[in-house]
């Protein structure tokens, strides 16, 4: 486990993309049993096949995706709470938000427990590759080397980073890509609230997830309605720009 130059309540942008830029997501089921690593590794206790323990059911179509995914995966990021035959969940960070790209990841971590988002991260990196390279029939890593972390020391540039996570990554999905989404941004925003491996959602008032924890984001934006203006205005106005080095490189 490596050593992180902060301490217990700081705020973190995590992210990594796949190695040589490749995707770490294939198919839909890799995108919710991602979802699912980020959920069940955020715990101090041993997750030794903790995803296996999970339960599957039949395979579903997600409206506005052409990929079959398992109902039982998204149920248990969404829906199912923490199992009762596994001790009492004791959470190693605080995600606040997260998005999850075709061939990279954002994470907006508060650490909570010292170490703990070294800890975390190192049994994501590592739980999700032994998973994908099972599932593929690969060996060797998956991402491109050791995750980045960039140290979160201003409010501001949180509430900004949230929109950079959550929705401007998405925005690059959309028909057309970014420049494309901010000619049509009504309809570009609803892609992205329809896009479920994104927690923009959960901050819109559509879902709420199992995942997160908005911590002080919860607090700036208590209203859906003043977060969706607050991500229009500074799509617009291209108040992202501030963020500099604390976005992926």
């Amino acid at each position: 486990m490596r050593k992180e130059p902060f301490v217990v309540g700081s705020y973190v942008h995590v992210y990594n993309r796949g190695n040589r830029k490749t995707k770490i997501v294939r198919i839909a089921t890799d995108r919710w049993r991602f979802l699912q690593a980020i959920r069940f590794f955020n715990d101090s206790h041993s997750s030794l096949n903790i995803l296996r323990n999970i339960t599957r059911a039949n395979r579903w179509l997600k409206p506005g995706f052409n990929q079959p995914v398992s109902r039982g995966l998204a149920k248990s990021v969404f829906e199912l709470g923490w199992p009762k035959n596994w001790p009492k969940k004791d959470p190693l960070v605080k995600i606040l938000c997260y998005c999850l790209m075709p061939n990279h990841f954002h994470l907006l971590l508060k650490e909570i427990q010292e170490g703990g988002i070294s800890k975390f991260m190192q049994k994501l990196g590592t739980g999700y590759t032994n998973y994908f390279n099972l599932k593929h029939q690969e060996t060797g890593r998956i991402f491109q080397g050791p995750y980045k972390a960039k140290l979160v020391n201003e409010e501001m540039y949180l509430k900004y980073l949230s929109v950079y996570i959550q929705v401007i990554n998405v925005l690059e999905l959309f028909p057309g890509g970014f420049s494309a989404a901010v000619k049509d941004l009504k309809n570009a925003l609803k892609f992205v609230e329809s896009y479920p491996f994104s927690s923009y959602a959960d901050y819109i008032g559509t879902r709420k997830s199992l995942i997160i924890e908005k911590d002080i984001l919860g607090k700036v934006f208590s209203n859906p309605k003043d977060y969706k203006k607050f991500v229009r205005n500074s799509i617009l106005a291209r108040k992202i720009e501030c963020l500099g080095n604390l976005k992926m490189e």
